[in-house]
């Protein structure tokens, strides 16, 4: 064999390598962090939930924010929480957070105002995340499910904003069961 030939088989090899190897981190990155949007619905079922032990005789609307850490979801989800915060928290709404059971995570720093709560005995009732539930000012459940509907989460399509208006100007709210398609992960079970 030629070194010419030689020379043009190594440089094949070593492109035909390149290019295995770049579909490969391609497939692996898809995988970790990419996924498409998923059109199955969750059912938010609101009636077997009771306000969690840490916030019993506060007198404030509380909404508690469930998350996993590991869910991509979260990172557009998380803007929006610093918005609500920024908006609602001088209209005396409190927030919570509780971790997906067995995750590792801290929440960034532009939420500080969000208070964890270690976990839930209902945790089990959380069909997915990220996912919020509100109380009102008496500790009724006024409202069980996502931030909004869709493959984001923002002001312009949220479900949060119109319930935590109406709870600040004393009017009653019950969507505490919901069926949603958005950018959802499944809630681990303890």
């Amino acid at each position: 064999m030629s070194r010419l030939n030689r020379n043009t088989l190594l440089a094949c090899l070593l492109i035909t390598l390149w290019a295995v190897s770049m579909l490969v981190a391609y497939w692996w990155y898809e995988a970790r962090y990419l996924r498409s949007f998923n059109e199955q619905a969750e059912l938010f079922d609101g009636d077997q939930l009771h306000l969690p032990d840490e916030l019993v005789g506060m007198n404030s609307i509380r909404l508690v924010h469930f998350w996993d850490p590991s869910c991509p979801c979260n990172a557009g989800n998380q803007q929006h929480l610093t918005e609500l915060i920024s908006r609602f928290g001088p209209k005396g709404v409190s927030f919570f957070a509780v971790r997906a059971p067995g995750s590792q995570g801290q929440l960034p720093d532009t939420l500080s105002a969000v208070q964890n709560i270690a976990s839930v005995s209902w945790s089990d009732k959380i069909p997915a995340s990220p996912a919020v539930a509100i109380w009102d000012s008496s500790g009724k459940l006024s409202y069980f499910g996502p931030y909004s509907e869709g493959a984001t989460c923002t002001s312009g399509n949220s479900f949060i904003e119109p319930i935590l208006e109406a709870l600040s100007a004393g009017l009653p709210v019950s969507a505490s069961n919901m069926l949603a398609v958005s950018c959802f992960c499944d809630w681990p079970r303890d």
